[in-house]
């Protein structure tokens, strides 16, 4: 029954998300000119041009096996992370972690609603190159066309999603997860500048999403940390 109670709750989650996606879909002229707004952000910052990096690393081989990693990875990994969380760790740890990407992901839906985003691949007069309709896969064809959303590049769920993934193995899970995690999180990030699917600012919205839920929502450690008595002291005073 818990079990079940679970699975329908991610089930209507996704579902309100997807209708979120979907809403502005076709906000175009937005997405352009948000696009043309990060990007002017992004010089005044002098962050690095995604451009002149995915140029220096342009090689199909490396271009195709980063497509295929970013379309195939990052839903099906949430959905083995849920998983393991429910039947792995404890009750806590498990709703914890649950509700991190609740807030993290409905955060950014909301960001999604209200800033609709052009990814860089939309824009080869600015240096780059769309390897996704060069050289395939895509997630914007197919099946998998009808839930993805070319417009809701603002905040990165692929970063989001990895560095949460991350921080609760390293927190309640085994080290060495920890490491594979972590490498992941990595991973992801620089596959999401070379296939210029996302801006910098994509990526550092969707970390600083996480530290919001984490802030909100304190780890169980924590909260059994700062429960706990304080015996040793008072020990400590009766044995002087």
């Amino acid at each position: 029954m818990r079990a079940a109670l679970e699975v329908g709750l991610v089930l209507v989650l996704f579902g309100i998300y997807k209708i979120g996606r979907q809403l502005v879909a076709d906000q175009v002229p937005e997405a352009m000119r948000h696009a043309d707004m990060v990007r002017s952000v992004q010089a005044n910052l002098w962050l690095p041009s995604e451009a002149a990096i995915q140029a220096s690393v342009h090689v199909e081989l490396l271009m195709r096996a980063a497509n295929v990693y970013y379309t195939s990875v990052h839903f099906p990994l949430m959905v083995v992370f849920l998983a393991w969380g429910f039947l792995r760790r404890t009750p806590a740890e498990y709703r914890w972690a649950r509700n991190l990407v609740v807030i993290q992901t409905g955060a950014a839906l909301a960001i999604h609603v209200f800033f609709p985003l052009a990814p860089p691949r939309m824009f080869p007069e600015w240096g780059f190159v769309d390897t996704m309709e060069r050289y395939g896969p895509s997630p914007y064809e197919g099946v998998s066309g009808d839930v993805a959303n070319q417009f809701a590049a603002m905040p990165s769920l692929h970063v989001g999603w990895a560095v949460l993934i991350a921080y609760v193995v390293y927190r309640t899970g085994p080290r060495w997860w920890a490491y594979v995690a972590a490498t992941h999180a990595l991973l992801t990030a620089v596959i999401v500048v070379i296939t210029a699917n996302h801006w910098w600012l994509d990526g550092f919205v969707g970390i600083a999403l996480l530290v919001v839920a984490v802030l909100v929502l304190p780890s169980p450690h924590a909260e059994v940390a700062d429960s706990a008595p304080a015996s040793e002291p008072v020990e400590e005073a009766a044995a002087a």
